[in-house]
């Protein structure tokens, strides 16, 4: 095969592992705008509705790591394809279910089926890539694809809403899946550890138990608080899970993950820089959606296009880190990254009501950027420290870290805005009955004050707003704090790093 014929194919195959991870992405956002048909349609109860929204999420995060593994033991280019294939038969499902507690089911088969397809996408990139300069070129794209997807989901899903019923958000995943099966098969190589060991079951399940339980809580403590028992019960049996989990991985022969390589300096800093990101980056969209539109009265729509600056900065920010990483260095791109994603977190701690949408928009630009950044660049770093043989445990790890930091995101930062809006919520005379459904939220306070007179509901919503943005502002200078202090962390665990051989050396020793 000629030079230029190889390099075409490799191109050709990293388009098929984008298509993939922008599927599994969008899949995780479509449905939003589809949840108000599902409900007069299929008449789900409130905890099933909230079940059909959360099981893909919680059985994808809960399987990263075990379908990471196995792709390492069976074929990361045959488990992609089998995974693709369950997908589009659990699309079918998803699209037809006839009652609430199949559609349920169907969305935790599409996590499992996308639990198949997210590691092995990142895995076979470092089999198509050997060049570590192509590699960090493909990587960006890669990232960019599921910064794509996850942004297009939304707008893709009410496009369809317009035309069809409900269950076309999922048939839609069918054509794409058919062009990657047959394109996958084509283009892609085979790749595996040539001694895997066994698949450990029990290490399976507790990582499962471990991932999904502490999501969840996460989740739940966010809509409810920590004073439901149920929630920090879930925690503590998570958090568990995953000590044994951890215990366990260091007694195998062959590990499930080898948790040794949290010893790698590159290693740990790519994780728990993309974890911080997340969370900087997630719960600055969940407080900010509810500020466009409680507070400046935007349209979903309307809304969904003002965030659409975050999400453009990510692609391009994943588009240009491999050449950021040449010039300035991993530990300089790594660690300014971060800090520039604070700072443009950090700017929204001083926007109010009538602040200039150029102040928001420039905003999200940047921290979208630098997310993209962070985003790409831990990515691949996670794929160079570890051995090319465990190339899918550690890609899920990668994809773990960008789950649990979604949700903590969510978790953490919601907690401090609902928090402070409560304690600052100040009822106007006339209102005082309606404290406690007011002080929950600052929806339930518009929803309260819709059924008032006029004069009277409008201070109670002009009460709600302030109260919002006041923990609003709050919120966005504490992920900015957050985000600074990963900047430190990356910036000291990084030095002497940036030695082109320091990628593959510090792996070596954690080789079996």
């Amino acid at each position: 095969m000629s030079t230029t014929h190889a390099a075409r194919s490799r191109w050709l195959g990293l388009g098929v592992l984008v298509l993939a991870v922008t599927l599994v992405a969008l899949d995780a956002t479509v449905l939003s705008l589809a949840l108000p048909s599902i409900s007069e349609t299929l008449h789900p109860s409130g905890t099933q509705l909230l079940w059909i929204g959360d099981a893909y999420s919680f059985v994808l995060a809960g399987l990263l790591v075990s379908m990471g593994a196995l792709s390492d033991r069976i074929g990361r280019k045959k488990l992609l394809l089998i995974g693709s294939t369950a997908f589009g038969a659990a699309s079918l499902l998803a699209a037809y279910s006839p009652s609430p507690g199949w559609l349920i089911l169907a969305r935790a088969l599409l996590g499992i089926a996308g639990a198949t397809i997210m590691p092995s996408t990142l895995s076979l990139i470092r089999s198509l890539f050997p060049d570590a300069r192509e590699r960090a070129t493909a990587i960006g794209i890669w990232g960019a694809g599921a910064t794509a997807g996850a942004a297009l989901g939304p707008v893709v899903g009410g496009v369809l809403l317009e035309h069809f019923w409900w269950g076309s958000v999922f048939l839609l995943n069918l054509p794409v899946l058919a062009l990657l099966l047959v394109l996958g098969g084509w283009l892609l190589p085979e790749s595996r550890d040539p001694k895997p060991g066994r698949w450990d079951v029990l290490s399976v399940l507790l990582s499962m138990a471990g991932v999904i339980g502490v999501v969840y809580a996460v989740k739940e403590a966010t809509a409810d608080g920590l004073g439901h028992w149920p929630i920090p019960v879930t925690f503590a049996l998570g958090a568990t899970a995953l000590t044994v989990f951890v215990r366990r991985q260091l007694r195998l022969e062959s590990p499930l993950l080898d948790v040794r390589l949290f010893v790698n300096p590159r290693f740990t800093a790519a994780v728990l820089s993309s974890l911080a990101s997340l969370i900087g980056l997630s719960g600055v969209i969940f407080f900010m959606s509810q500020y466009l539109q409680l507070v400046r009265g935007y349209s979903p729509l309307t809304a969904g296009l003002a965030e659409l600056p975050a999400f453009v900065g990510a692609v391009v920010g994943g588009l240009l880190t491999a050449q950021l990483a040449r010039r300035a260095g991993v530990r300089a791109t790594l660690a300014g990254g971060l800090l520039a994603m604070g700072a443009g977190v950090a700017v929204l701690g001083w926007v109010h009501q009538g602040s200039p949408y150029l102040l928001l928009g420039a905003a999200f630009l940047a921290a979208g950027a630098a997310e993209g950044v962070v985003y790409t660049l831990s990515a691949d770093l996670v794929l160079t420290a570890a051995p090319p043989e465990k190339a899918g445990a550690a890609s899920a790890v990668s994809e773990t870290a960008y789950e649990l930091g979604t949700a903590l995101g969510i978790a953490l930062l919601g907690s401090v805005v609902t928090a402070i809006y409560a304690g600052s919520l100040v009822m106007p005379a006339g209102t005082e009955a309606l404290a406690g459904e007011a002080g929950q939220s600052i929806g339930n306070a518009v929803q309260a004050a819709s059924a008032l007179p006029a004069e009277l509901g409008g201070q109670l919503t002009a009460a709600a707003r302030t109260a919002f943005v006041h923990g609003m502002n709050v919120a966005a200078i504490a992920a900015g704090a957050l985000l600074l202090a990963a900047s430190l962390f990356a910036w000291w665990k990084l030095r002497g790093q940036d030695d082109p051989a320091a990628a593959e050396r510090p792996a070596d020793h954690l080789v079996h």
